[in-house]
């Protein structure tokens, strides 16, 4: 199983729906496309990971570059809908210290 994306625009909001697997395999293709929308200048950014089954140290480090990557121009990258098992990855990491992770999309949005 690979990865779908989904992107939709709304609001000056840029939501990115995962599916499937971010990993070695996928990371590279998404990690071109998230910070080719930060370097057109998108700068509110959310992912939607409803529907992601696993993600590896190669997603992680994807998402660490966009943050990065945002931060230096006042940008926000935020997460919703994570499944337990990958919100504990993401506690375990350390990256629910600089990443805001939220529980629905509305929540998120209102975050704004």
């Amino acid at each position: 199983m690979g990865l779908e994306v989904g992107e939709i625009k709304n609001d000056g909001i840029i939501t990115f729906k995962l599916k499937g697997r971010l990993d070695s395999n996928t990371s590279n293709d998404f990690e071109e496309r998230l910070l080719s929308q930060i370097q057109d200048g998108e700068s509110k950014i959310i992912l939607d990971f409803e529907n992601l089954e696993y993600i590896s140290s190669a997603g992680l480090r994807v998402l660490l570059k966009a943050a990065r990557e945002l931060k230096g121009g006042d940008g926000k990258l935020m997460l919703c809908s994570l499944k337990d098992y990958i919100r504990e990855v993401f506690d375990l990491s350390g990256f629910v210290s600089f990443l805001p992770i939220y529980d629905t999309m509305d929540e998120c949005m209102g975050a704004f």
